[in-house]
C-alpha cells in the first residue's frame, strides 16, 4: 500500500510538474515548483494545489455568465460615469497606462475625508450608516464577534428594520467568529450576509490561496468608505499584543462611490450567484460640490481573477511616475521585483524614498523577510523607519505633492497577485498635504534606521531574514 501510495504521489507531481510549467508566473516559480514536485511529491503536491495557483478562474466563470451578462451590465453602467471623467490627473504622466488597468478612470466631483484610526473610522462608518435611505453595502475581510462586532451588528439590523436593504460579505477565512448559526440569525433578522465562498466549484475545492480582502461600504450609492480596518475590537487598540492600533481609512462622497460599489457587486455576484437589484446607478457629486470641480479620485478594484496583474501593474506605474518624493507606510513590505526596480531607479534619480513599517509584527516570517528588502533599499539611500507606537496596519502611498493612495493593499506578493484588494487614488494637493501631516506624525513616532543593513546583523538574523525571503511568493 505505501509503494503504492508513493506512485500514485509520483504521477500527480508529475502531471502537477505540466501544470506549473503552462501556469505558473515566472519561470522561477516554475523551476522550483516542477524541482520539489518531483523530489518530494508527497509533500508538494498538495501545497501546490492549495498555494501554487495563481489565476482564480472560478470568479472569471462566473464573470462570463451568459445568463446574467453582469459584464454587459458594467460596461453599462460605466458608460455613465462619463460626465466626471478626468482627462489628465496633474503630475501623473503615465495616466494613460492607468485608465486601461482600470474600469473606470479618476472620477471629478468627489469630497475625500482622511480617517485616522479606529475611533475615527468607526464613528464615520456608524453615521453613515444611520443615513441610509435605501441600502448599505457592507464588506470586510475580518468580522469579529466582539464589543466592536456586536456595535455594527446592532446599527445593521436597526436599519434592516426600517426598511433599509442590508447585503454583508466577509472573507471565511478572515472571518471565522462568523458561524452558520450567526449568519442564520442574521438572514432572519432582514439582513443578507453571504461568505465569499472561495472554494466553491469543484475546481476550487482545496483553495485556500485567494483571499477576499478588501474592505468596503457603500451607502446608497452616494458615499464609501475604503481603507485598512476592519471589524474587530483589536483595531481600537484593545488587542494585549499589538496595542495600539494604527490604521487609515478614508471616507469618499461623489462618483467614486459607484466604482466602489461595483466592486462590491461583482464581489457578491461571485459569492451568491445573483445580481443585486434596486441599487442607484446614478452619478451624483458630493454635497456641496459641481459636477465639475471636487477631488479626482480613482476606485481601483485588483485580484487573481484579472487578465492582469493589476495591483502590481498600477503600483509599479505611480512609482514611477514620481518626480520628487514615494513616502510608503505598510505593516507587510516584501516588493516584487517590478516595484524594486522601480523604487531602486527612484532611488538612482534622487527621490525622497521613505519606508515605514511596524516594529512590531504580527507575522514573524513577514517581519524577518522584509529586512532583505529594507536593506538593499536603504544602501541606496532609502530612509527606513520602525514605527515604534504599537503595530502600524495602514496601506498608504503619498507620491510627490498630490496623488495619495490608501486602500488595502500591503507591499506584497500576496497583495499584488493572490488576494481580491481595493484601492483609493485621491490626485489633490490639499488632501496630500493632509495625508503628509499624517505621514510626519507617523515618522515622528518611528526610529530612523541610519543605512539599515543585513551585513552588521548576526549570522542568526541573517538566516532568518533569508529564509524568511525564499517564502515571499505566498506570505
Amino acid at each position: 500500500m505505501l509503494t503504492l501510495l508513493f506512485l500514485l504521489f509520483q504521477v500527480l507531481g508529475l502531471i502537477s510538474s505540466v501544470h506549473a510549467v503552462l501556469y505558473t508566473r515566472t519561470a522561477q516559480g516554475a523551476i522550483a515548483w516542477v524541482v520539489s514536485l518531483n523530489a518530494m511529491p508527497i509533500l508538494s503536491v498538495p501545497a501546490y494545489w492549495v498555494f501554487g495557483r495563481s489565476k482564480f478562474q472560478g470568479y472569471v466563470d462566473a464573470l462570463k455568465d451568459k445568463n446574467l451578462v453582469i459584464r454587459e451590465d458594467k460596461l453599462r453602467i460605466h458608460e455613465q460615469f462619463k460626465p466626471y471623467y478626468v482627462p489628465k490627473p496633474k503630475g501623473f504622466p503615465e495616466y494613460p497606462a492607468v485608465k486601461k488597468l482600470s474600469p473606470a478612470p479618476f472620477l471629478r466631483g468627489n469630497k475625500v475625508h482622511l480617517l485616522v484610526d479606529g475611533k475615527a473610522t468607526y464613528d464615520s462608518l456608524e453615521q453613515g450608516i444611520k443615513r441610509a435611505k435605501s441600502y448599505i453595502l457592507f464588506q470586510f475581510y475580518i468580522l469579529q464577534a466582539d464589543e466592536t462586532g456586536e456595535r455594527f451588528r446592532k446599527l445593521l439590523l436597526a436599519k434592516a428594520k426600517e426598511g433599509v436593504s442590508v447585503y454583508v460579505l466577509y472573507d471565511e477565512l478572515g472571518s471565522k467568529a462568523i458561524s452558520k448559526k450567526l449568519r442564520k440569525e442574521l438572514r432572519a433578522s432582514g439582513i443578507d450576509i453571504v461568505p465569499f465562498n472561495t472554494t466553491q466549484g469543484p475546481r476550487n475545492r482545496f483553495q485556500l490561496n485567494f483571499r477576499n480582502h478588501r474592505k468596503i461600504m457603500v451607502v446608497d450609492g452616494k458615499e464609501s468608505w475604503i481603507g485598512g480596518l476592519n471589524i474587530g475590537d483589536e483595531y481600537l487598540g484593545k488587542d494585549e499584543k499589538l496595542s495600539p492600533w494604527r490604521d487609515t481609512h478614508v471616507h469618499i462622497q461623489g462618483p467614486a462611490s459607484l466604482v466602489a460599489q461595483s466592486i462590491f457587486w461583482s464581489d457578491w455576484h461571485w459569492a451568491d450567484h445573483k445580481l443585486l437589484d434596486g441599487l442607484n446607478w446614478q452619478p451624483y457629486p458630493a454635497p456641496g460640490i459641481s459636477a465639475d470641480k471636487g477631488q479626482d479620485v480613482l476606485v481601483l478594484g485588483s485580484g487573481p481573477a484579472d487578465e492582469l496583474e493589476t495591483a502590481s501593474l498600477f503600483f509599479t506605474t505611480v512609482l514611477s511616475s514620481a518626480k520628487k518624493r514615494i513616502w510608503i507606510a505598510t505593516p507587510y513590505f516584501i516588493p516584487d521585483e517590478s516595484t524594486r526596480v522601480s523604487l531602486y531607479l527612484a532611488l538612482l534619480k534622487g527621490l525622497d524614498v521613505r519606508i515605514i513599517t511596524p516594529r512590531m509584527n504580527d507575522n514573524w516570517f513577514v517581519s524577518n523577510a522584509a529586512n532583505v528588502y529594507l536593506s538593499d533599499l536603504s544602501q541606496l539611500g532609502a530612509r527606513i523607519y520602525f514605527f515604534n507606537e504599537g503595530f502600524m496596519h495602514q496601506k498608504t502611498m503619498l507620491v510627490d505633492d498630490s496623488l495619495s493612495l490608501i486602500g488595502t493593499v500591503n507591499f506584497d506578493n500576496r497583495s499584488f497577485r493572490l488576494n481580491f484588494e481595493v484601492t483609493a487614488a485621491v490626485a489633490d494637493r490639499q488632501f496630500a498635504a493632509e495625508v503628509e501631516r499624517m505621514l510626519r506624525e507617523d515618522l515622528a513616532n518611528s526610529t530612523e534606521m541610519d543605512r539599515f543593513s543585513l551585513q552588521d546583523a548576526s549570522l542568526w538574523e541573517k538566516l532568518k531574514a533569508r529564509g524568511s525571503a525564499l517564502l515571499s511568493p505566498v506570505l
